[in-house]
């Protein structure tokens, strides 16, 4: 099963609007399409952004998506720190995608990201699904 790790710009996004890249690459995980993996500063993370109350997300939703995520993410504890990324705060990403093993970490700041670390390709949710659906078709 593919492995992927969502940054939190993309939890926001599908949150905030529907219909996008974001939220078909959250919904694939969160539906067990593909394995989710996360770590509980990621966790913690995704609660203290989806509950700032200028993004004006209602709490319940809020709430219930991280349920969601909670109940379907591959739960990993990073062990190797990592200081790769031009925002330090990102780092948390790339320690987990490591420790999982994931295929890809999905981020609409792919700018903040080497290109690729360790066996985590990073790339945009529309990138993201492209090769999802390459993959389905057999390219």
């Amino acid at each position: 099963m593919i492995r992927v790790v969502l940054d939190t710009n993309i939890v926001v996004s599908a949150m905030l609007r529907t219909g996008g890249f974001p939220e078909a690459a959250l919904s694939l995980a969160v539906n067990r399409i593909l394995q989710l993996c996360i770590s509980e500063p990621i966790l913690a993370e995704y609660q203290e952004v989806l509950n700032r109350s200028k993004l004006g997300i209602d709490p319940q939703k809020a709430a219930t998506a991280l349920a969601r995520i909670r109940e379907a993410g591959l739960l990993v504890s990073p062990c190797v720190p990592v200081k790769a990324c031009t925002d330090p705060d990102d780092n948390i990403f790339l320690e987990c995608a490591e420790a999982a093993e994931a295929n890809f970490l999905v981020t609409g700041n792919t700018a903040h990201f080497p290109d690729v670390w360790a066996k985590t390709t990073i790339v945009t949710p529309r990138e993201f699904l492209e090769m999802i659906l390459d993959t389905q078709r057999g390219k």
